[in-house]
């Protein structure tokens, strides 16, 4: 299947806690760095997910966030260390490229004034924001 999703992070599961509606599933992405995803517990029972399980997270551009410090009383599961590889600036719109920890590689899609007034350029250290309830997960 073919996705418009640029982010697509491939890793293995290593925790998941069920509710009756909802559940986390917690997903280590590379050595010591995991994403946390929110998902339906239909989803885990229909994708088969526990741990051990081979997934990939998706995370769409528009749903990757950018901070150029640290972060504190914020309720965001996902928060990747990384460095700014590339910065693309359309007339609304830019698209930044991230090398976040662990090698993982990130598109984030924010406002050109977000990229404009945060000063980002190839070598910006940044922090990657991802909400657990916008990655979503592919059963590999």
């Amino acid at each position: 299947m073919s996705l418009s999703i640029r982010n697509r992070i491939p890793g293995t599961v290593v925790g998941v806690t069920t509710g009756a509606v909802m559940a986390t599933v917690r997903v280590a992405v590379s050595e010591g760095v995991e994403l946390t995803a929110a998902v339906t517990t239909e989803a885990v029972r229909d994708l088969g997910l526990e741990t051990g399980s081979a997934v990939h997270a998706l995370v769409k551009a528009t749903e990757v966030a950018l901070a150029t410090g640290p972060i504190s009383g914020l309720s965001i599961r996902n928060r990747l260390p990384g460095t700014v590889t590339e910065v693309t600036v359309g007339p609304a719109m830019a698209g930044v490229r991230i090398s976040a920890e662990g090698g993982v590689e990130l598109t984030a899609a924010i406002t050109a004034d977000a990229a404009d007034e945060l000063r980002l350029t190839a070598g910006t250290p940044v922090i990657a924001l991802i909400k657990a309830t916008e990655v979503a997960l592919d059963a590999v």
